[in-house]
């Protein structure tokens, strides 16, 4: 595929940065999708590129445009399958039962330098949903905002550490020999671009090298915003399009780490072409369905192949199940999904991988983040998503939020994950 990049232009920029501060407009798009829909509707079939024009119409566009408005995005982040193209994660048809022994919280958490009560912590941070998983039981569950037990809700950047397990999977399949090869082994198209000297494990752990600035100014200027618009609003080119057209190499691969969701969607791209079907049913056949997923989740599209670096889409208990699944050292219901080893890999930091740089307080292995000095990782997207595995105390923590910050709050959600995991374990 040949790009000019005279291509990588948004002709919808203006109007974007425009309508990102319009809540009118965003408010008749989004009421447009949903009247007919309603909040739990599950998703029943694909929506697949094929049908394009039903998904750049201005309606459409302006709905993707606005869908991180912060006085709409608690439906919004409920409501992805009615805004873009989609690919199914298809259940189970003989799900994994979760048995419940719930517990009451009536503890107080920290919130920006204040003691609030439970209810008080997850209206203050703008929480849709919370899980509790303890021993393999649901201890705490709450749905709120119109969220229900079978809505599915965007995690974004959780998204990177489901890809990578994927891309375990195939590892141990053989279909990517090693870890250690360069990316333009699986894409020979991205030779001369910023990724010819990277590795398969540079993309892993972020650190590439490649030129790349993760600045969340949606409506604005900034280099992510322009991959935003172009491939997931206005469906002009996927990312890697935009690796192979744009990306230039700034330090030494492997040398430091800088968070790119570019990097992400090059991993993608490297595991979609190492298969012989869609990287939604290679992840239903080799994840959602053996580990018994109760209900369908889905892929958001990129302009024709799934948004790898932050497009998937589930139910709250299913994404429990996903971490109870990376608890259980792989092990889902009784059967062993992915690798233990690769569970290892992924999630305990190498020597010298500790810290993302000097000083941090958080480190990042195969698209999990880490902890240093205690055996909790990570899976985390913006606006505040979490899937947080705490070996030490056998839990599981599900946050799904809508906040008004794309960035924020980090370190108050995972101190208010660790006293919960505590609590749960007294």
């Amino acid at each position: 595929m040949t790009i000019s990049k005279n291509n990588f232009k948004n002709p919808f920029k203006n109007t974007l940065k425009n309508n990102f501060k319009s809540s009118a407009i965003c408010l008749a798009a989004i009421t447009s999708l949903a009247s007919t829909a309603g909040l739990a509707s599950p998703l029943q079939e694909d929506s697949e590129q094929e049908n394009g024009e039903q998904w750049v119409t201005e309606t459409m566009i302006n709905a993707r445009a606005n869908m991180f408005n912060p006085d709409l995005n608690f439906l919004t982040f409920q409501q992805l399958d009615k805004m873009f193209a989609t690919r199914r994660v298809a259940a189970s048809s003989t799900p994994w039962p979760l048995e419940s022994e719930l517990i009451e919280i009536d503890d107080n958490f920290s919130f920006e330098g204040n003691d609030v009560s439970l209810e008080e912590y997850l209206e203050n941070t703008k929480t849709n949903a919370l899980l509790v998983i303890k021993d393999g039981k649901i201890a705490y569950e709450q749905y709120r905002n119109g969220f229900s037990d079978d809505s599915q809700h965007a995690v974004f950047s959780a998204s990177k550490s489901i890809l990578a397990t994927l891309v375990g999977v195939a590892v141990e399949e053989g279909k990517i020999e090693s870890l250690d090869d360069k990316v333009t082994k699986y894409l020979p198209e991205l030779e001369g671009t910023g990724y010819s000297d990277v590795r398969v494990i540079d993309v892993l752990r972020m650190r590439s090298g490649v030129a790349w600035e993760e600045v969340y100014e949606f409506g604005g200027d900034t280099q992510l915003t322009e991959v935003h618009d172009n491939a997931l609003v206005a469906s002009n080119y996927r990312w890697c399009d935009y690796a192979i057209a744009s990306s230039k190499p700034e330090y030494e691969p492997g040398e430091r780490f800088n968070y790119a969701t570019l990097d992400t969607s090059v991993l993608g791209c490297v595991l979609a072409s190492v298969l012989d079907t869609t990287v939604a049913e290679y992840m239903s056949e080799k994840i959602w369905q053996p580990a018994g997923m109760e209900a369908d989740g889905f892929w958001i599209m990129d302009s024709g192949d799934e948004f790898y670096g932050a497009g998937f889409n589930a139910t709250l208990r299913d994404l429990g199940r996903f971490g109870l699944m990376m608890l259980n050292m792989g092990e889902a219901n009784g059967t062993q999904v992915i690798p233990a080893s690769w569970v290892t890999e992924a999630t305990v930091s190498d020597p010298g991988y500790e810290h993302i740089s000097e000083g941090a307080s958080i480190g990042y292995q195969y698209q999990w983040w880490t902890f240093p000095d205690t055996d909790a990782y990570t899976a985390m997207g913006i606006y505040n998503q979490y899937i947080y595995i705490d070996p030490d105390n056998q839990t599981v923590v599900v946050k799904l939020s809508h906040t008004p910050d794309a960035a924020g709050w980090d370190d108050d959600n995972f101190a208010f994950f660790d006293k919960l995991s505590e609590l749960v374990s007294q």
